[in-house]
């Protein structure tokens, strides 16, 4: 199955849990591992064994905090990405990348060529070079059946102005983002569950100009439920109208611990459920 068809499938019903899996060191302390480069390598391999002996089926790893342990770390992070991909799980990798011309390239290839150390299914991006910059791997998006998640509203105070600000179109930035690949992806015929946004579910998407629901095919990864703020309960409210929505829980599940991060992960995809 292509990754549109998989991302099809499981948000057919209603929304699909994503599970973040952020190594923040208080939390590995906290399941008693060291915040050390062999702390994080025997984390991961607990946590990447539990997550898919739950009923997740999406997961979202956060590059940045394998990637503070230099090579061991993104060692540990590899191999946490392909043990989670061969138990069948849809895996985002949160690495936020973005730039032009052949380093663009260099970074589609190392996150999205089938066979590279750090292959995920779809890859979160950071478009405020332009949304134009992000071809190459907009492009390899398609060409491997891959998918992206393009950030356009996040709830971090520092990013209103920049994000609510009017373009000559009349768009603001944050709804220029959203508009920019919905047309991008149309003009190519692309499947349109390939390209999806980054939207925060703490958000007033309103204020900053985003109307998910004049797109309701477009994919929403939402992160800000669970220990952010927001509640698994209202997903469904939160993005009233959007048919393939992914609200991610890291913290609020992690936090359980060895003996009960399954059981949160399954109470959090309850909740999700009966939203």
């Amino acid at each position: 199955m292509t990754y549109a068809s998989r991302l099809h499938a499981l948000t057919a019903s209603g929304p699909a849990l994503c599970v973040g899996i952020d190594p923040h060191p208080a939390l590995m302390e906290a399941w008693g591992f060291s915040d050390t480069p062999e702390g994080l390598n025997r984390w991961t391999a607990l946590v990447g064994d539990l997550v898919a002996s739950s009923g997740a089926t999406v997961v979202k790893p956060q590059v940045a905090l394998f990637e503070r342990c230099g090579v061991d770390g993104m060692k540990a992070l590899a191999s946490l990405l392909g043990s989670l991909r061969e138990a069948g799980l849809l895996v985002i990798g949160d690495a936020k990348r973005g730039d032009i011309g052949s380093t663009m390239e260099g970074y589609a290839d190392a996150w999205l060529r089938p066979g590279s150390d750090f292959e995920v299914d779809a890859l979160t991006l950071v478009p405020y070079q332009g949304l134009g910059a992000l071809e190459p791997a907009l492009e390899r998006a398609h060409d491997h059946n891959k998918g992206v998640f393009v950030l356009a509203a996040t709830s971090n105070p520092e990013a209103r102005v920049t994000q609510s600000a009017r373009r000559d179109d009349g768009h603001t930035v944050a709804g220029g983002v959203v508009h920019d690949l919905h047309v991008w992806a149309s003009q190519r015929g692309f499947p349109p569950e390939s390209y999806g946004v980054v939207v925060g579910a703490t958000v007033d998407a309103g204020a900053l100009g985003v109307d998910m629901a004049a797109l309701p095919g477009m994919p929403v990864l939402a992160p800000g439920y669970g220990a952010q703020g927001a509640a698994l309960s209202s997903a469904r409210d939160d993005f009233a109208g959007s048919r393939h929505l992914l609200p991610v829980a890291a913290r609020s599940v992690l936090s359980a611990g060895p003996e009960g991060l399954v059981h949160a992960i399954d109470g959090a995809l309850a909740e999700v459920a009966s939203a």
